[in-house]
C-alpha cells in the first residue's frame, strides 16, 4: 500500500479530492487530502508559502507515513517539491498535476506575465480573490462541477505566491511524474519540458483541463495508482 498526500491548487481545500480519493482507496491505497493554511476550513490562519510547505511535512509526520506520494496540483507544486526534498526517505516519488515546479529563489508568480495577479493580491488586502464562473470556461467541466469549485473557493494567501521557494538541490533529481492536462495547453512550461529531460521524470498526459480531480478523477486515480506501483 503507498499513502498518497494530495494538495489541490490555489483557493481550494481538501475537498476537492474526494472522488480521487475514493478511487485510491478502492485500489488499496491510503489517501490523506490536504488543506494549506489559510484555505477552505482553515481560512483565517495566517500562511506564507514557507507555512505550507511545513503543512505538507507536519501531515506526513502526523501520520507516521513512509512509502509517500507527494501529489502537488497547480500552485501546490511550489509547496510540494520543497516537502518532497525535506521528508527525505519517506518519499516514493512526486506528482505534479499540471503544475508549477519553482526553482531555488523563485516564486509562483516567476516567469510568466503575473503583474495582474500581484495588483489583485494589494487591492484585496494581500489575498487572491477565486475566480468566477467564467474562468474555467473550456476546461472540461460541466456547468455543476464548476458551480461545485466556485461554491467551494476561498480567497488565496498572496504571500504564498510572492514568497521564493527554498531549495537544496533541483527537483531534477526527485522520482517524478508530470499530469499534463491538454485543454490547458499542450506542452508542459519551459522549465518542465527540462526537468522531463532527465532519467527520473516521466511525462503523462491527460485529455482534460487544469482541474481534473473534478472532470476525470478517475482517470487521475489510475495514473497516481501508476505512477506509485509502476506501469
Amino acid at each position: 500500500m503507498t499513502d498518497f498526500v494530495l494538495v489541490a491548487g490555489a483557493w481550494l481545500g481538501a475537498w476537492a479530492w474526494d472522488e480521487v480519493a475514493a478511487g485510491l482507496r478502492a485500489a488499496g491505497h491510503g489517501a490523506h487530502p490536504l488543506t494549506l493554511s489559510g484555505l477552505a476550513e482553515k481560512r483565517g490562519l495566517p500562511a506564507g508559502q514557507q507555512t505550507h510547505v511545513q503543512d505538507v511535512v507536519d501531515e506526513v509526520e502526523r501520520l507516521g507515513l513512509r512509502d509517500v506520494v507527494l501529489v502537488g496540483h497547480s500552485y501546490s507544486g511550489v509547496p510540494v517539491v520543497q516537502a518532497a526534498e525535506r521528508i527525505g526517505d519517506r518519499l516514493r516519488r512526486v506528482v505534479f498535476v499540471d503544475a508549477n515546479v519553482p526553482a531555488d529563489g523563485e516564486s509562483f508568480l516567476s516567469g510568466w506575465p503575473s503583474d495582474h495577479v500581484r495588483r489583485a493580491i494589494a487591492e484585496h488586502d494581500g489575498f487572491l480573490p477565486p475566480l468566477g464562473a467564467d474562468g474555467y470556461a473550456g476546461q472540461g467541466l460541466t456547468d455543476e462541477q464548476i458551480a461545485r469549485i466556485v461554491d467551494g473557493s476561498t480567497p488565496h494567501p498572496g504571500a504564498t505566491l510572492t514568497e521564493p521557494a527554498v531549495l537544496k538541490q533541483s527537483p531534477a533529481g526527485l522520482p517524478a511524474t508530470y499530469v499534463k492536462c491538454l485543454l490547458d495547453g499542450e506542452e508542459p512550461p519551459p522549465a518542465v519540458a527540462e526537468l522531463l529531460r532527465g532519467e527520473q521524470w516521466e511525462l503523462v498526459r491527460l485529455d482534460t483541463g487544469h482541474w481534473p480531480m473534478f472532470s476525470r478523477p478517475r482517470e487521475l486515480a489510475r495514473i497516481l495508482h501508476e505512477a506509485a506501483v509502476g506501469r
